[in-house]
């Protein structure tokens, strides 16, 4: 009961600020900072519950709308300030097979090897694809944003896979202990490759819509009214 209660108060809550608030949360910051801030929130909850430090019962006579409301704004915290873990965790996982993006869209439309344009930073060509085609970058900040949400979500499943270790010592159910550290660092390993994946593709759909774009060869010339 309780627990509906708490859903009912966070579609109320979503609710209340679209029509009252002007915040600006877009689908990047859900992805990439929120989500992965739920997972930290989620493994930090359990650490506290279980070495006693917070008792569940103390928050029976906390209102449901507070609650929700501070689990979503530490959520979205968190997923931000361990924004970094993520990225040293991409650093650190080796590559297997590493895959160009630009060779690969190259190789898949050869009619754009002798253009400039694909030599461009891809970062830059997202920017113009966000000036001139807003709607088709949409599909570009999507795959981004995902690639970030499973990358940056990768580091708090190897935390709780260490947790799961000290379970697995001071616990009463080893077995289950030493599964789920398995588990969860195979889970964060295949994330951080996926994450890869995305971000390959982000890049060839980078590529591939600013070959329609009008003129984007000549700004990477240096030709008059280029911006070399």
């Amino acid at each position: 009961m309780r627990l509906a209660s708490a859903a009912a108060t966070a579609g109320a809550l979503f609710v209340w600020l679209d029509l009252h608030v002007t915040i600006a949360v877009g689908i990047f910051d859900l992805f990439a900072y929120s989500v992965p801030g739920a997972l930290y929130l989620g493994l930090l909850s359990y650490l506290a519950v279980r070495t006693g430090a917070v008792e569940p019962a103390t928050l029976n006579g906390v209102n449901s709308f507070v609650v929700v409301a501070a689990a979503v704004l530490l959520a979205y915290l968190l997923g931000f300030v361990a924004y970094p873990m993520g990225a040293l965790m991409e650093r650190v996982v080796p590559r297997f097979g590493r895959r160009d993006a630009r060779e690969e869209f190259l190789r898949r439309t050869p009619v754009a090897r002798d253009r400039a344009y694909p030599k461009a930073d891809t970062f830059l060509l997202f920017a113009g694809l966000q000036l001139h085609a807003l709607e088709a970058s949409a599909d570009v900040s999507r795959l981004r944003a995902s690639g970030l949400m499973l990358r940056n979500s990768a580091p708090p499943l190897l935390f709780a896979a260490v947790a799961a270790v000290v379970e697995m010592v001071a616990g009463d159910r080893p077995v289950l202990a030493v599964t789920c550290a398995v588990g969860l660092v195979a889970t964060a390993l295949l994330l951080v490759g996926q994450a890869r994946k995305l971000s390959r593709w982000a890049t060839i759909k980078t590529l591939e819509l600013s070959f329609w774009v009008p003129d984007v060869d000549e700004r990477f010339r240096g030709e008059p009214g280029g911006s070399a």
